[in-house]
């Protein structure tokens, strides 16, 4: 399933309905309040559209935010990636946007004491529910679990949940056996007393099993929960029409197959023993079975976490393979539209299909790896922007044209993200777009050349790639990179560059780093390449600690009509001169003799 661009939001008329709809079901259960988080019960940031309540309701689309509905109010709260997004398709509307903080104020601001607030157990966490109660504690505001989900209840034509068939992740790319991967896990389980660990992320179970699937757009997951038992065997709940003979091999005799509806009598057949859960992660309804059946609960990290974002040998090199299929296609896009962004007839659609006819030019790609952000002048501005046939916005001469992309390869996941002046032949760039920009390079560069001590968090990396920006009296308001799976999720933890990335970075680890600028209603620019955590070269001397740095695996030149080389020292010139070398040494033979000229130009030293 590759991109598609229709609107397919509510009506006027058909929001107020769903959400009077909704409220009359809540007078009956009388509650003061319900809570729609864009959730599944599998914590998702990807879910299918079976489970697109939020959207189904409100007509925001945005992948994170939290609907609260009362009598006579609602309300969305979404961080500051959708602000604008948010503000714009729920323009003229009853519901207000406000940032996710302020959640719970906002409910002890507008409810009364010992007010009742629903809530499906099956779409919130532990870790977010204790949270919520604790900061309404003085009100004495009570949270009700609802099951059924009164949306599924007035959601007449609500879809079906998705029933793709298994796939087999292959050693050559999974680097590890799922028996392997299974005892090591299990090992940690005994060594902490646990008998069982509860499977609740998508991707931890793919990886564990070296499995794959299709269940929702363009992340190769299987909705499905698993437990993990401390001997390595382990249970799978989905249905079995879903496997081959091929991919019931390949499990293997110590994977028993189970049906969906029997997780429940599983869960509480752990009776008496210690039952491993993800607080993080796992949907609250899980720990509700488990207490209840008089299981102790012990709410810890997702043990396959760690494990699974240090990639192995064969993963690291997926990575770079994908990294060059994937710079192939993007030199062939790149190229194109230098010679017609500026002709007036690409608009931002039109860009992100020739954007994928190249990439599936290349067999091994699979799909996409997310909606391909697509912004045009203003529309750039808006950072998680996705375009649709009511807000698609032409090219012109003069514009900043922002394109964050990535393709999901059997050899591994990538993700990029190139600004582009639109006619820069004809057009020069603005002097603040260029000094904008050569801000946000120089805190790129920054980050893919720092060195830092084995046991560095995010955290304490974050500030490199803010530094020009804020010489300026300037930021952006997101994280400033993000982990990235093994043909899994593009988003992926514990690693993560931002002021709240506290988990330290490990060899193997892939991030992002893409800092960026926006200027609301004129441009928004970001330069993003993946890097992955690799052991530092030694210094003279040897040096007191064991060091680690990045190695670039995206391949694409970065525009260079945008750059003030005034700008940068000595030292970011020959980063950026370095890398555009290595770009053209391990693409150009691949491209026709047309795309590697452009190319070459493309990736000139900076004169």
């Amino acid at each position: 399933m590759f991109q598609t661009f229709s609107t397919n939001r509510p009506t006027p008329n058909q929001r107020k309905t769903r959400l009077q709809k909704l409220r009359d079901s809540l007078k009956k259960q009388k509650l003061h309040a319900f809570l729609i988080p864009r959730a599944n019960a599998f914590q998702g940031e990807y879910v299918p559209p079976s489970d697109e309540r939020l959207a189904w309701l409100t007509g925001f689309t945005g992948s994170a935010g939290t609907a609260a509905i009362l009598p006579n109010h609602a309300a969305l709260f979404t961080d500051g990636r959708y602000t604008l997004q948010a503000q714009t398709q729920l323009q003229n509307t009853e519901i207000k946007t406000y940032p996710p903080n302020l959640l719970a104020p906002w409910l002890a601001q507008q409810l009364p004491q010992k007010a009742r607030i629903g809530y499906d157990p099956w779409l919130h966490t532990t870790a977010s529910l204790n949270a919520l109660r604790q900061a309404l504690t003085k009100k004495t505001i009570a949270l009700i679990p609802q099951t059924p989900n009164p949306i599924d209840e007035i959601w007449k034509d609500q879809p079906d949940p998705p029933n793709t068939p298994v796939e087999i992740h292959p050693l050559a790319f999974a680097g590890k056996s799922s028996s392997a991967k299974r005892a090591a896990i299990a090992k940690e389980l005994r060594r902490q007393k646990h008998d069982a660990f509860i499977l609740t992320d998508p991707a931890s179970l793919c990886w564990l099993l070296n499995i794959r699937g299709r269940d929702v757009p363009h992340t190769p997951f299987l909705l499905c929960f698993g437990i993990l038992e401390k001997t390595g065997r382990a249970a799978l709940f989905l249905n079995s029409s879903r496997l081959s003979n091929e991919t019931r091999a390949h499990l293997g005799e110590d994977v028993a197959i189970c049906p969906p509806e029997s997780f429940a009598d599983r869960l509480r057949a752990l009776k008496g023993r210690t039952a491993r859960l993800a607080e993080t992660q796992a949907p609250d309804r899980i720990r509700m079975i488990l207490e209840e059946a008089g299981a102790s609960v012990v709410l810890a990290s997702d043990p396959c976490l760690l494990p699974k974002a240090r990639k192995n040998r064969a993963e690291r090199q997926g990575a770079r393979e994908a990294h060059r299929m994937d710079g192939i296609a993007l030199a062939k896009f790149l190229c194109w539209l230098d010679r017609e962004g500026a002709c007036g007839e690409i608009d931002e659609i039109r860009a992100v299909r020739k954007l994928e006819e190249f990439r599936r030019e290349e067999p091994a790609l699979q799909e996409i790896s997310f909606d391909t952000i697509s912004g045009a002048g203003a529309n750039g501005a808006i950072v998680h922007y996705k375009v649709d046939e009511e807000s698609n916005r032409r090219l012109r001469a003069g514009d900043l044209y922002l394109v964050d992309s990535g393709g999901q390869y059997r050899h591994g996941t990538t993700d990029i993200t190139r600004t582009v002046a639109i006619g820069a032949r004809a057009a020069r760039p603005s002097g603040e777009m260029r000094d904008r920009f050569t801000r946000v390079l120089r805190g790129h560069i920054a980050l893919a050349r720092a060195r830092f001590p084995e046991g560095t968090a995010g955290s304490q990396l974050d500030v490199l790639a803010r530094a020009p920006l804020w010489e300026a009296g300037l930021d952006f308001d997101h994280g400033t990179g993000h982990g990235v799976g093994s043909y899994l999720s593009v988003h992926e933890g514990p690693q993560g560059i931002s002021s709240r990335a506290g988990a330290p970075l490990y060899e193997g680890m892939v991030l992002s780093n893409e800092p960026g600028y926006y200027k609301a209603g004129f441009y928004g620019i970001r330069i993003e390449n993946l890097m992955l955590v690799r052991a530092a070269a030694r210094v003279r001397g040897g040096g007191e600690r064991v060091m680690l740095s990045f190695e670039t695996l995206t391949l694409a030149p970065i525009d260079r009509f945008l750059i003030m080389a005034e700008m940068l020292s000595v030292e970011e010139r020959f980063w950026l001169d370095s890398y555009h070398g290595e770009v053209y040494r391990r693409l150009s033979s691949f491209l026709d003799k047309d795309i590697r000229a452009w190319l070459e130009e493309a990736t000139a030293p900076l004169s």
